[in-house]
């Protein structure tokens, strides 16, 4: 599917820890920055219950959605000045992974051979009942590789790239960890405190420096709330978070924004290993 998009202006935020508390082997806060005009679904069960995630309703996407077999993907755009027209939809990219049987690693083999027809994306592929986690990538080159234990936080650059922001969410978020051990993390808690900072970088280390400082600059924070002339309003639409513990139980919370007013929901199943 081909799909219009403002792509000098699209920015998605994502950061990730897998493997540190022994509850919850993996965990996912998730922020996506986006046009507030651009039609979007919040957190729901597409497909008679098989998917849940949110909707790109322009393009029929999704930048983050999980299945009850224990997948999930999710994805974020590669800041670049050049695009390509009429690409391919990356939100189809996540949405196809966990419609398929492949694993990731054979998923990501499939991407490789199409990447050329997106524009930049990073793109992470799990399976959470074989311990799998892939991380594929088509800028600067192309290619995919495992990704280890530990905390790990994705841009709109390659993974673990050392952007001021993302180190800002990496400090908070270790801090977090090492608060709550192993016992109950709060997932809204954990939202609200590393997911809404709007602290942004000062002029000597704003990142990644492609564009001029006044389009950088607001979007330096880790919540982005701004405004771009004669496209509107555009900032953080949704903060997702999605925690799975050690018996296999998925929490998955989404925070959205509509019409100017922020609403919740929480969707908790079991993570079912017949396949």
């Amino acid at each position: 599917m081909r799909c219009p998009r403002f792509e000098p202006l699209s920015y998605v935020y994502n950061g990730v820890h897998v493997a540190i508390s022994s509850k919850y082997p993996f965990l996912l806060l998730l922020n996506r920055d986006e046009f507030h005009s651009r039609p979007t679904e919040p957190l729901a069960w597409w497909d008679g219950e098989t998917i849940l995630g949110g909707r790109d309703v322009l393009c029929g996407g999704t930048w983050l959605a999980s299945s009850k077999n224990g997948r999930l993907a999710f994805l974020t755009n590669f800041r670049e000045l050049q695009n390509i027209p009429q690409s391919n939809t990356r939100g189809d990219l996540p949405l196809r992974f966990l419609q398929s049987d492949k694993s990731p690693e054979e998923f990501a083999e499939e991407v490789l051979k199409e990447a050329h027809l997106y524009n930049g994306f990073n793109l992470v592929l799990a399976d959470i009942c074989t311990s799998t986690m892939v991380y594929v990538f088509n800028r600067p080159n192309h290619g995919y590789l495992s990704v280890t234990p530990g905390i790990h936080v994705l841009t709109n650059a390659s993974l673990d790239a050392p952007w001021s922001k993302a180190e800002r969410l990496r400090h908070s978020f270790k801090e977090l960890v090492d608060q709550y051990g192993d016992g109950e993390f709060p997932i809204k808690e954990m939202v609200e405190k590393l997911m809404t900072n709007t602290v942004k970088d000062d002029d000597k280390c704003l990142l990644p420096g492609i564009r001029p400082p006044e389009f950088e600059f607001p979007l330096s924070s880790i919540f982005v709330d701004t405004q771009f002339p004669s496209v509107g309003p555009y900032g953080t639409r949704s903060t997702s978070a999605l925690f799975v513990t050690s018996n296999k139980e998925v929490t998955f919370y989404e925070k959205h924004l509509d019409q100017k007013q922020w609403k919740d929901n929480m969707v908790t199943y079991q993570i079912s290993e017949t396949r």
